[in-house]
């Protein structure tokens, strides 16, 4: 299968919040691939390295506004008796 197909496939579902089981076919990727492709990726590290790579080459262009930024967090329940 097509590394790019299967990236355009995996860039919808990540962007779009479409459930893996509905990617449409016209992306010409069947959802098992798409997705044993998205875990095989993730642990190798591809997404943190190509975030990262953005970053460097939009820093290097002076077009990152570091004036605003959003810290993004989640809370969890703490369990009874556990900090």
């Amino acid at each position: 299968m097509d590394d790019r197909a299967v990236f355009t496939a995996i860039v919808f579902v990540l962007t779009s919040g479409c459930p893996w089981r509905l990617l449409p076919p016209s992306f010409g990727v069947t959802v098992p691939t798409a997705h044993r492709r998205f875990t095989r990726w993730t642990k190798a590290g591809l997404w943190r390295r190509m975030h990262q790579a953005v970053l460097d080459e939009l820093g290097a262009q002076g077009l990152i506004d570091w004036s605003r930024a959003v810290v993004d967090g989640a809370s969890v329940r703490a369990k009874k008796g556990e900090p």
